[in-house]
């Protein structure tokens, strides 16, 4: 692939997307169903990477992104349905679909089968999230689905590295695969954390937001990169970074300096246009590959189609019926809680302890309405294409394992992508109290920025805030943002 043709690729995914946007359709649905189209056109050659750079490249910095908006709080409040949701659920999904894979395509093997369950566990919900607001997500429901996004992304890369070295020949006994497993994500955390401290060390000496905003550039890469070095997860190596980096500079009074402002600034403006980009050519990029892998495919296109649909309708099934059945015995305990609460005084005290200790989040268990939401949230996107793309050419059946990707995320995109507003609406989920509560924390954080005078102190005051959880990261992120372009004005 040379560099006209992605320029190329790119330029038409830019047009595409404004057109989709005018019309309320999901780009990313609307450019793959064009690239699949248009890899049919008779003489078009074949656009191809190497696969190892396809999630060196794409999914470090969308992982990044997505991490430096997310609220530490509320994925604090909200850790055990994200543990859930993004490691339980993700190991279920993955055996699941391994095991029908192996059933409905067995020359393919157990190996293989594993890796393309592997492929398809991970929901995108980070795609759902940037939408919430229009949408209208409940704001528990959004943080709990963007700390899955960040967590079910790590889980399922590391099962896929797994399976693929299975497919090698290497030793994948329980024990070690467990191993492995926890080695792999003790390892991704401790290098992000390292690399996080560096970058905020090297920023406080650059001055210059040009090469602060550089450094962040890289950074992603860098974690990714130095993780997988020595086997470790990428992922969560990325993540930690992001979290440490972004955390720390916004809100951390021990990490300002002169310029950080700026840097803030040009970092907002950025990260939205590289995630665009990159996700416009994967999009672009798995579908032009259609017409050649079903050129390949080994099983028999219908055999394969056949496989896609099974595959589809169970991993929408295991979605709906996890997530009610997990979610559903928490709502039973918690109103045992309740009960309790209601006549144990000594039980009572350590709860109110407990929530205190949690920045006075309630132990609330999902509505029926939010868990039906958060099970519909299913579909597949940038991960699974950039997984299947990855998958190396010495996998029994790879070329299936991308033809069903593609089918899978398209289908989970057309059934649930475009029947997730409708279905919000049609719930009825009353968002004022939300609405009065948000409103009344930017009311109170105008009111601590008018009653200070000078940027240092009132960037500080927020700050300040956030690490008292007086107020949460987002409304905090967004006034701080406000102080810097008033500060960057003059």
């Amino acid at each position: 692939m040379n560099g006209v043709e992605i320029l190329l690729i790119i330029g038409l995914g830019i047009a595409v997307s404004a057109i989709a946007k005018r019309r309320g359709i999901e780009p990313g649905l609307v450019i793959v169903v064009l690239a699949a189209a248009a890899s049919f056109i008779p003489g078009l050659p074949r656009l191809e990477l190497e696969s190892e750079l396809i999630l060196a490249i794409v999914v470090p910095p969308l992982l990044y992104s997505g991490a430096r908006t997310a609220s530490f709080t509320s994925l604090g409040a909200n850790l055990r349905p994200i543990l859930t949701l993004g490691v339980l659920l993700v190991l279920l999904t993955t055996a699941a679909l391994g095991v029908i894979s192996s059933w409905l395509l067995p020359s393919m093997g157990l190996a293989a089968a594993f890796v393309l369950g592997a492929v398809l566990a991970p929901p995108d919900t980070i795609t759902t999230v940037s939408h919430g607001g229009e949408i209208g997500l409940p704001k528990r429901v959004t943080s709990i689905l963007t700390g899955e996004s960040l967590l079910n992304d790590a889980t399922a890369l590391t099962l896929f590295t797994i399976a693929v070295a299975a497919v090698s020949g290497e030793s994948t006994t329980w024990a070690g695969g467990i191993g492995k497993f926890l080695y792999t994500a003790v390892a991704g955390m401790a290098i992000g954390g390292i690399l996080a401290a560096g970058a905020l060390w090297l920023r406080k000496r650059l001055h210059n937001p040009a090469l602060e905003t550089s450094l962040v550039l890289l950074l992603p890469f860098t974690a990714f990169l130095a993780a997988e070095e020595i086997h470790a997860s990428g992922i969560l190596a990325v993540v930690v970074a992001s979290f440490g980096v972004t955390t720390n500079l916004t809100f951390d009074p021990r990490h300002q300096y002169e310029g950080a402002h700026l840097t803030r600034i040009q970092e907002d403006r950025v990260w939205p246009v590289l995630d665009f980009l990159l996700e416009t050519f994967v999009f672009a990029y798995i579908g032009l590959q259609l017409r050649f892998v079903l050129t390949d495919l080994e099983f028999g296109l219908g055999r394969t189609l056949l496989a896609a649909g099974v595959l589809l309708v169970a991993a929408i099934v295991i979605r709906l019926a996890a997530v009610f059945l997990l979610f559903g015995r928490w709502a039973l305990k918690d109103r045992q809680w309740k009960r309790r609460l209601e006549r144990d005084l000594v039980f009572r005290q350590r709860y109110e302890t407990w929530r205190e200790r949690r920045g006075g989040q309630p132990f609330e268990p999902l509505s029926g309405k939010e868990t039906l939401l958060v099970s519909w949230t299913g579909m597949r996107g940038i991960l699974t294409l950039a997984a299947a793309a990855a998958v190396p050419e010495d996998v029994p059946g790879r070329d299936a394992i991308q033809v069903i990707a593609l089918v899978i995320t398209l289908g989970t995109l057309l059934i649930q992508g475009t029947t997730l507003r409708a279905m919000s609406r049609w719930l009825k989920i009353d968002l004022r109290a939300e609405e009065t509560s948000a409103g009344e924390m930017r009311r109170q954080g105008a009111e601590i920025i008018a009653g200070i005078d000078g940027y240092d102190g009132q960037r500080t005051a927020l700050g300040q805030a956030v690490m008292d959880r007086r107020m949460d990261e987002a409304t905090a992120r967004d006034l701080i943002a406000e102080v810097d372009l008033r500060q960057a004005a003059g």
